[in-house]
């Protein structure tokens, strides 16, 4: 049997084989902390919950439509209208089998063989492997601390050329949990937008994000954008990471090309999960969101003044998602090192800098407070102990 040269050409997803690595361990009778998956360990909503027991109730589940249900993707357009001031036509919505899938199908209706797209270094590592799949050359531009391990206008402005064709954005980014100020990407849309280039962010962990200085929420890049495209999910500000539930908004002229692509690529996302994410944008389940919002907040400075504590710097303290990306170059391992011995040593599972890129990829380690407090304290414990040993 003769593999495709795309399917050779894909690298594993190292977080899921530390969690793969993992999983045997405990299989062997150990405890090991993940910390190496983004997966909140709350779980949906109690009303969504609900609205899937009541949908499984033995009546039919035929496909919807390849777009998502009207009802849903109405509710995801008064969702930006309520959250973040910013108004969208429902017909601009997509609703999709995750995240994944939009980045899919907005990547396959935007590059054609050989288009260069810029992305940073460090990101996350699905989307330059989903780009190159469909032909796109990807350059991945580096990042460093004094820019957030983000992307700005300076850095897209130097790495451009005639063979640019879009970029992709991840505000707040995996691995690093940091955004991009609004002025910022405000910048790097208008530089874009003026090449004719395209603009795809990912805004998955955007409702995750800390309020401004003001109190307000994070502003979506619709607000400074509107012909951008927009990436987002129900996995993580609504806990849904098993459910496999995304949506994308997309420009009015996009929307025909990912209909016809949705239509034979996934025929439509699964029927029960839209229909129980109804339930994610009622007054009960956005308060219940909102509550766990500030529990991570909790839980992140529990981890910062704890690897401040044990001697791992964090270049950059996160003001969203759910990660942290820390330094293990003063221990004199690499980041695979280190997590290799953490995992097998120490038994906490952590995803090496190699996952995201080329730039930080030995000496950065991300890890994912989605986990409980619990966990996240004996995790922490159990890298103080391991730390020691190689002091």
């Amino acid at each position: 049997m003769r593999i495709s040269e795309r399917a050779q050409a894909v690298s594993p997803f190292y977080a899921m084989e530390f969690g793969k690595h993992a999983a045997t361990l405990e299989s062997q009778g150990h405890h090991v902390i993940k910390l190496s998956l983004g997966e909140p360990d709350f779980g949906a909503p109690p009303a969504v919950l609900n609205a899937m027991r009541e949908a499984m109730d033995g009546r039919p589940m035929p496909y919807t439509a390849a777009l998502g249900l009207p009802s849903l993707r109405q509710a995801i357009a008064r969702f930006y209208l309520d959250e973040h001031d910013v108004e969208v036509d429902p017909s601009r919505v997509i609703v999709t089998a995750g995240a994944s899938a939009a980045l899919v199908l907005a990547t396959a209706a935007l590059v054609n063989p050989g288009d260069e797209v810029l992305i940073a270094d460090p990101s996350y590592p699905c989307n330059r492997q989903i780009a190159e799949s469909f032909g796109a050359d990807v350059t991945l531009i580096p990042a460093t601390a004094e820019t957030r391990f983000q992307l700005d206008a300076a850095s897209v402005k130097s790495a451009w050329t005639d063979r640019t064709r879009g970029i992709m954005v991840a505000t707040p980014s995996n691995p690093t949990g940091t955004s991009v100020p609004a002025g910022e990407l405000a910048a790097i849309c208008a530089l874009a937008r003026e090449r004719d280039a395209w603009r795809l962010v990912d805004e998955i962990y955007l409702n995750l994000s800390d309020p401004d200085h003001q109190g307000r929420p994070p502003r979506s890049v619709l607000s400074l954008d509107p012909g951008a495209i927009v990436i987002n999910s129900f996995s993580k500000y609504f806990g849904m990471t098993g459910w496999r539930l995304g949506w994308c908004v997309v420009p009015e002229p996009l929307v025909p090309a990912m209909e016809r692509l949705a239509q034979n690529y996934f025929l439509c996302a699964s029927a029960p999960a839209q229909q129980a994410a109804l339930a994610c944008f009622t007054p009960g389940s956005l308060a219940v969101c909102e509550a766990r919002r500030a529990q991570f907040a909790e839980r992140r400075a529990l981890v910062l003044e704890g690897l401040a504590r044990i001697g791992l710097p964090v270049p950059v303290p996160p003001d969203g998602a759910f990660y942290v990306y820390f330094d293990v170059s003063r221990t004199g391992l690499t980041s695979w090192q280190f997590c290799e011995r953490a995992l097998h040593e120490a038994h906490v599972a952590l995803t090496p800098g190699r996952d995201f890129g080329t730039h930080t990829a030995e000496t950065h380690v991300r890890l994912s407070y989605a986990a409980s407090t619990e966990d996240l304290r004996e995790g922490i414990a159990r890298l103080e102990g391991f730390m020691a040993t190689l002091r």
